[in-house]
């Protein structure tokens, strides 16, 4: 079988690689020492580093080589005779989640989904409808719609089911799978098929997406002298939200 990551030439490019690396450092590692001859000219004396530092760094090259060689005989084992076929994207990003997550508890890998998904919530804005939503038995249950927006107007209820979203099948779908297909472009219709309690028959719903800002910030006055402040999450809109 032919394979982009066949591991020896993997092994091959890291060596070359590594080579260079150690090459370069070498490189750095040699000092320059002026001179000051008897007649007042200055010359150079190049002075090369310990041997035994030299030798360290071959060593430290040669153990990484072997176990990236290692890496990729490991990766192509599992292409080739896994039970289910795995996409090599995927075989790629868990290995680089897994180095990461094991230095600590906070480090991770984020793919361009992933990314784009925190990019937003960080932003505290999306095109979407503007309800908060659960997982009830595999359809997506909605919890509250927020006030003033799409799905508000629309007449959306707390307790709603949401078994269709613009004819396809909710169940299957994992939560994070159903809330990306709810959201998109400001201004684009969707329709979501909905069963509701006390209704006989489900229904759609037709609904124009807008710009959803997270609320992040809630407040009250408790008494005359107490102010409460509750953040929900952090992101741009935090500072200009809270009360003055």
């Amino acid at each position: 079988m032919t394979s982009l990551f066949n591991p020896s030439f993997v092994a091959r490019l890291v060596f070359v690689l590594a080579l260079s690396l150690s090459t370069m450092a070498h490189a750095q590692e040699t000092e320059t020492i002026p001179l000051i001859g008897e007649d007042g000219a200055t010359t150079q004396e190049v002075t090369e580093a310990p041997q035994e530092k030299v030798e360290d760094e071959n060593a430290i090259t040669a153990e990484t080589y072997r176990q990236l060689n290692l890496f990729g005989d490991i990766f192509e084992r599992v292409r080739e005779q896994y039970v289910e076929k795995v996409e090599d994207k995927d075989l790629v990003e868990a290995a680089i989640n897994g180095m990461l997550t094991s230095l600590d508890p906070h480090s991770s890998f984020l793919n361009a989904d992933e990314f784009e998904d925190m990019r937003v919530q960080t932003k505290g804005e999306f095109g979407g409808l503007g309800i908060e939503v659960t997982m009830d038995n595999g359809l997506v249950k909605v919890v509250s719609p927020i006030d003033d927006t799409p799905a508000f107007k629309a007449g959306m209820q707390a307790g709603d089911l949401v078994i269709r979203i613009d004819g396809e099948e909710v169940m299957g779908l994992t939560l994070s799978q159903a809330v990306d297909k709810m959201r998109g472009p400001v201004g684009k219709k969707i329709v979501i098929t909905v069963v509701r309690e006390g209704v006989a028959d489900p229904f759609d719903v037709e609904i124009i997406r807008d710009t959803i800002k997270i609320r992040s910030v809630r407040s009250e006055l408790i008494g005359k002298d107490v102010g409460y402040i509750r953040i929900t999450s952090f992101n741009e809109q935090v500072s200009a939200k809270l009360p003055d």
